[in-house]
């Protein structure tokens, strides 16, 4: 490395001689709609409702709201079932519906909060410590310190965070309102696109087990480093861990002002191009009112570009929350 980088190259692991998780490793013919959806009951609306109700009569900002205020039976096992289906199913799962025409939308944003803190600890998606994310389209070009997330552009598979200390171990979505045409939600196995390297190109795969620079998106204190060096795949000790996001990897080696090595390269188009295997990925509808919750360490989600509402109140606009396990609350987690 020839410039200063965040240094990752701990998580660097032995070259796996075997298939990753096979268990785990599915295609879209093996997926059902049973697989992912979770339909909300009278029961749990009736939770919604009540919590919803309590949120209006006792207002508080949405992030000090908190689990422990409210009785949510059913609830919790609707988050218990979609957590069960992030772990050990397939990696993702929607929960269908709020009742977003029925209650202010700060209310709403409270609820989905208050759901999402069964799934693990809500932490910062920015440096700045931004905890509640607005996912819509500002109208900026994709570039250096612009998310995609502020774009209507493409995101091809990825995991959120790639380049962080501690990126989210769940990621979690409210749709206030869909596109008007396009923004479709992908999802696909990182355990079959890793086997798949394995069986087709292993010498491309191991490279992939290598450090490699990502761009870190201008998301760090000022005067740190602008990039991360760590392995686009690793294991932590018997649990397959993807940093996967080719965008970001490219991008890294620009603003590193470093030329990126032949095999990565080559590693990288492997990646696009298994990835864009149509018998790979699964498309679920994300829809007003729907919370998508997905496993942010093997599974990779896609969106396509997409068309706005020309009425600026029915854009696409969701709300997201990062969920950790481990780590403190601020944006590295450590």
């Amino acid at each position: 490395m020839a410039m200063a980088t965040l240094d990752l190259s701990s998580e660097v692991s032995p070259f796996p001689a075997k298939p990753a998780g096979e268990d785990r490793a599915w295609v879209a013919a093996d997926v059902e709609e049973a697989d992912w959806h979770i339909a909300l009951d009278g029961e749990a609306l009736g939770e919604v409702r009540a919590m919803a109700d309590r949120m209006a009569r006792q207002p508080l900002p949405v992030i000090l709201r908190s689990s422990d205020e409210f009785k949510l039976k059913a609830l919790r096992a609707a988050a218990e079932r979609a957590r069960t289906m992030m772990d050990e199913g397939r990696g993702f799962a929607v929960l269908d519906r709020l009742p977003m025409d029925d209650y202010a939308e700060e209310i709403m944003q409270s609820c989905f909060w208050v759901i999402g803190q069964h799934f693990g600890l809500p932490v910062a998606q920015k440096w700045d410590g931004t905890v509640l994310y607005d996912v819509t389209d500002t109208g900026t070009r994709w570039q250096y310190g612009v998310r995609g997330s502020a774009t209507n552009v493409e995101l091809v598979f990825h995991v959120d965070n790639a380049f962080g200390v501690m990126p989210p171990d769940y990621v979690g979505l409210l749709c206030k309102y869909p596109a008007l045409d396009g923004g479709l939600s992908r999802f696909c196995s990182l355990y079959t696109l890793h086997n798949r390297l394995l069986e087709e190109c292993p010498k491309l795969l191991k490279r992939l087990y290598e450090p490699m620079f990502y761009d870190r998106q201008a998301e760090h204190e000022p005067g740190a480093p602008k990039t991360s060096w760590a392995p686009f795949f690793a294991l932590r000790g018997d649990e397959f861990f993807a940093r996967a996001n080719v965008s970001l990897v490219r991008n890294g080696y620009k603003v590193a002002g470093q030329e990126m090595d032949d095999v990565l390269a080559e590693a990288l188009e492997a990646v696009e191009r298994v990835s864009r295997s149509e018998d790979l990925w699964y498309e679920a509808p994300i829809e007003r009112g729907h919370m998508q919750y997905l496993n942010n360490r093997h599974l990779g989600h896609y969106r396509s570009e997409f068309q706005d509402n020309p009425d600026p109140a029915l854009k696409r606009h969701l709300f997201r929350t990062w969920h950790r396990n481990s780590g403190s609350r601020a944006y590295d987690g450590a």
